[in-house]
């Protein structure tokens, strides 16, 4: 004994093997690797990410001096027109000065305005006062709440007096322009374009003949600036020349106005881009999160290239875990064939280690619950057919003696005719009963063994007995247990009858959706009371009331399963129904055979 224990302690465990393959070929490559891997290059992940959002914030910039080089190509379109400038330099009253003002001017105006990309507002300030003023009154106060784009027409001495007109730098021709925020353009989050209109046809001197003032909001301007493009979590200020934050909407939020404050900026990186014809700076926060983020996609990365390079490693490793991968696989297999009811399925090692052990094992497993299954098997047939047969028994004598008792009575009285019916009705019904001893039988002639007991009653009823058939001929090639209707036409014969008469239905059909056939025994007779009703399927409540129903219940359940079976509702004074439930299985030849 102690040698045999010895004997199976002489090999290493088969999880140590495969551990140790495991640190020397794969764990410690890849940890080694991915450290090194890890190391290098999370290194360069703030300044890619510094410079990827510069170059964002740098494309942002290029969008808004599009946006500005829009606004002024639609000046350019009234600082360049020789034609306007003639009109403006004629100072006729009367219908000389309506002419060009609704002829030329207003038009130019209007047609400048549909050129612009985004909607803008446009005041135009004139020296010559012959031109009538063209403005609307503004309600709501600002001038851009409107659906499209607008203008005015003014005097120029409506701004003579303007801090931000007196302080406008002298006329350099063709460059000289502004974009400053003036006036209410602050409180509605608007920006203007100041420009003036000029005499072109001196070149020596050139004389101011006009102001143009185009206000767009600052929204539109810098629609192409979203801090979504440059991460998640990051944000993007506006600040102008004093470092104070300047609002892109008309609703001012508690920071507006105040300067960017250094608690902000802390656990971000800061990137600037400097607007100069704006004199305004845009500012990028960008989270720190973003960077560990960059950073674990690297480790991603790392891992999965150290993956890879245990895939390598593993081909190596293979070569030595194969041999025992493939003692689990057998031992796999085989008990995979015990779980489905194989159990003759047999495995075989060579050596002393645990799979030798296992494998015996299995094998003598294998072999004593195959020989206990087939054991247990036989043992439950063999019981199966013993109740059948049982219950099969307690049902002919019962219709035998209460038949015979019929035809006593019959003989009794001398009505031959009357006996002569009953006795063969009775053979016909004995012989489709035995049929050479089969228990399953077509449905045919269970309906065959039910009229012919009918027959023998009608015998004893006479005209007081009424029978109603309502079969599915389809029924009649299905398979059933036998005598499980006749059992039901005798109850309701002899504990049914209300006076001389009783009417009673046998009813077949086939339930197509779950493939069940079922019977129906109705009669108009007397009914069951609660307290009988009740104890029909309970032995123990009486051992004399429902024993026919109870063995035809029983006998379907032993041959069928649980599934189906008998059930009986009925009322008093008004009758009984029987409902019997079997599968609907085609008849066959070699199952009809006990």
């Amino acid at each position: 004994m102690r040698s045999e224990q010895a004997r199976a302690q002489r090999y290493i465990p088969f999880g140590h093997k495969l551990m140790m393959t495991y640190c020397v070929f794969i764990i410690i490559p890849v940890m080694l690797a991915g450290y090194v891997a890890n190391t290098l290059l999370v290194r360069s992940i703030e300044e890619r990410t510094r410079d990827t959002s510069a170059g964002t914030l740098k494309q942002m910039k290029d969008n808004i001096y599009y946006r500005m080089q829009d606004m002024e190509r639609i000046s350019d379109m009234l600082y360049f027109d020789t034609t306007l400038a003639d009109h403006l330099r004629h100072y006729e009253a009367g219908w000389v000065s309506y002419t060009a003002t609704t002829k030329y001017v207003v038009p130019r105006i209007q047609t400048a305005l549909e050129a612009a990309n985004s909607k803008i507002w446009m005041s135009v300030y004139l020296h010559n006062e012959t031109l009538r003023e063209i403005y609307s009154l503004h309600a709501n106060g600002d001038p851009l709440a409107g659906p499209n784009s607008a203008f005015d027409l003014y005097h120029i001495y409506r701004i003579a007096e303007k801090p931000w007109y007196r302080q406008f730098p002298k006329e350099k021709y063709g460059d000289t322009l502004e974009w400053r925020q003036i006036e209410d353009d602050t409180k509605y989050a608007h920006i203007s374009l100041l420009r003036r209109i000029v005499d072109t046809k001196k070149f020596v001197q050139v004389n101011e003949m006009g102001f143009i003032r185009i206000r767009v909001r600052l929204a539109d301007l810098f629609a192409s600036v979203d801090s979504a493009k440059i991460g998640s979590g990051s944000s993007i200020y506006l600040l102008d020349g004093e470092g104070r934050i300047v609002p892109l909407t008309g609703q001012m939020d508690r920071s507006a106005g105040q300067p960017l404050s250094e608690s902000r900026k802390k656990g971000h990186i800061v990137i600037e881009e400097h607007l100069e014809q704006l004199d305004l700076r845009i500012v990028a926060l960008i989270p720190s999160s973003i960077t560990d983020a960059a950073a674990n996609n690297i480790r991603l990365w790392t891992i999965m290239a150290c993956v890879a390079g245990c895939v390598m490693f593993s081909v190596v490793g293979l070569f030595i875990s194969r041999y025992f991968a493939r003692k689990v696989t057998k031992i796999v297999s085989v008990v995979d064939s015990f779980q489905e009811g194989d159990f003759g399925k047999r495995v075989q090692f060579k050596g002393k280690d645990e799979f030798s052990r296992i494998s015996l094992a299995l094998n003598d497993m294998g072999q004593n619950i195959g020989s206990l299954i087939r054991e247990v098997y036989m043992t439950n047939i063999q019981k199966k057919e013993a109740e059948l047969e049982s219950l099969q028994a307690q049902i002919n004598p019962h219709f035998l003696y209460n038949t015979l008792s019929s035809i006593s009575r019959l003989a009794r009285f001398g009505e031959v005719d009357k006996l002569h019916r009953m006795v063969l009705d009775l053979a016909k019904f004995y012989r489709l009963t035995l049929n050479e001893g089969r228990i399953i039988i077509p449905i045919r002639d269970e309906i065959e063994q039910v009229e012919a007991y009918i027959n023998i009653q009608r015998t004893k009823f006479g005209e007081g007995l009424k029978v109603y058939y309502d079969i599915d001929p389809a029924l009649y090639d299905y398979e059933t247990v036998k005598l499980i209707l006749q059992p039901f036409v005798e109850n309701v014969l002899e504990h049914g009858l209300y006076g001389e008469r009783i009417h009673l239905r046998i009813v077949g059909h086939l339930q197509d959706s779950s493939r069940t056939i079922v019977f129906k025994i109705i009669d108009d007779g007397v009914g069951i009371n609660h307290e009988t009703l009740r104890s029909l399927f309970d032995p123990s409540e009486s051992l004399n009331v429902g024993l026919g129903i109870r063995n035809v219940h029983q006998r379907i359940r032993l041959h069928y399963g649980d599934d189906y079976g008998v059930a009986v509702s009925s009322g008093m004074g008004i009758g009984t129904a029987v409902v019997i439930r079997i599968p609907a299985k085609p008849m066959e030849r070699a199952r009809a055979v006990s």
